[in-house]
């Protein structure tokens, strides 16, 4: 019998309801590759397909529905965090903010600027922006921690009100 490892390229993903509206859980042989969030399956799978072009994407929404309800458990608890296994595609600099944003306890927030004076390589708070708007692992990833220098809430991949609603739930626990 030929048993052949699943390539990084390959992602199997299924989807869940929670209280912030739909995600869509995508892994491959490593970990979780994607969260998304947002109201529409539709739109999360066209998503999918543009942030991993070239991947083979299947959906398994039973094999995947121990990673999917952790997932679903993040989202709708922050504060508890999660063991999931985290496959990181991005450049260093991207991968050294989602470590930094990882860092920061639940219920607190830190500027894009405070963030880049902690980081390995020079950035400036515009590149923690990018990065964060480049994170494809909502939640798992905590760009939702991060606010501008005056401690406002601004732009986050998923929305605005989502973000206002993860550091609240999160202030609360």
């Amino acid at each position: 019998m030929n048993m052949q490892t699943p390539s990084r390229d390959a992602l199997r993903f299924g989807y869940r309801d929670t209280e912030l509206g739909t995600i869509l859980v995508a892994a491959s042989a490593r970990g979780v590759a994607a969260i998304f969030m947002g109201g529409d399956r539709t739109r999360l799978s066209r998503d999918l397909k543009a942030a991993f072009p070239g991947s083979n994407l299947t959906q398994d929404q039973d094999g995947m529905a121990q990673i999917i309800s952790k997932a679903a458990a993040l989202v709708e608890a922050p504060h508890l965090g999660t063991d999931l296994p985290l496959d990181l595609r991005g450049s260093d600099l991207q991968r050294a903010v989602w470590t930094a944003l990882q860092a920061i306890p639940s219920g607190e927030t830190r500027s894009y600027g405070a963030i880049a004076r902690t980081l390995p390589v020079a950035a400036t708070a515009q590149e923690v922006g990018a990065a964060c708007a480049a994170n494809t692992i909502a939640v798992a990833i905590p760009c939702h921690r991060v606010v501008k220098a005056d401690g406002s809430i601004s732009g986050y991949r998923w929305g605005v009100e989502r973000k206002r609603r993860l550091i609240n739930l999160e202030a609360v626990a």
